[in-house]
């Protein structure tokens, strides 16, 4: 073996290894967001189908984040299956609920991240994770923020969607301090 990269799990840190694992957590998560916008979509609700497309976007980057600095850690990166995706729903609270667990979720994996990272005194994996934590409480207020004006619709569709296009605008540009991607990125 003439290169030795960290190609056993067994061989990895624990901070590693769960760093995989959150490439799975965030293709599914984008995943799950195209299934959403889809929902939208096909409803003929085009400005709340373009908030998911645009999250399901954001969460393929930031898989690729992860996926950059495993690489320019010389951890052996393999792409994981995604975990299965909810299709069918009976309202649009729905949908944004689960978008809202989703972002709830992810939010408790990338502390759980940091709090191994610190544990290990891994301040280059603590540093690359302070940005998540900064766009989970993002992401966490702007799918709170939907919910809240999808539950004072009062099932007025048309209400959220005016909302949405008023003041859920596309965020182009990304953040400056965004970690690099491997290839190319939506900002």
């Amino acid at each position: 073996m003439a290169s030795m990269t960290k190609s056993a799990e067994h061989g990895l840190s624990k901070f590693h290894r769960l760093l995989i694992d959150q490439l799975r957590h965030e293709f599914t998560a984008s995943h799950q967001y195209v299934a959403l916008a889809t929902w939208f979509d096909a409803r003929d609700l085009p400005q709340l189908a373009r908030v998911f497309y645009r999250q399901a976007l954001e969460e393929r980057d930031h898989a690729m984040m992860i996926v950059r600095y495993l690489i320019d850690s010389d951890v052996s990166v393999t792409i994981p299956r995604v975990d299965e995706i909810q299709n069918d729903f009976d309202t649009p609270r729905d949908l944004v609920a689960l978008a809202l667990r989703q972002e709830r979720e992810v939010t408790n994996q990338f502390h759980m991240l940091m709090r191994v990272a610190r544990e290990e005194n891994d301040y280059t994996g603590e540093q690359f994770l302070h940005w998540f934590l900064q766009e989970q409480t993002e992401e966490v207020a702007k799918m709170s923020t939907l919910l809240a004006v999808i539950d004072r619709s009062a099932g007025n569709l048309f209400d959220v969607e005016n909302f949405v296009a008023r003041d859920m605008p596309d965020e182009s540009g990304g953040s400056a301090d965004a970690p690099s991607t491997a290839g190319p990125s939506l900002t």
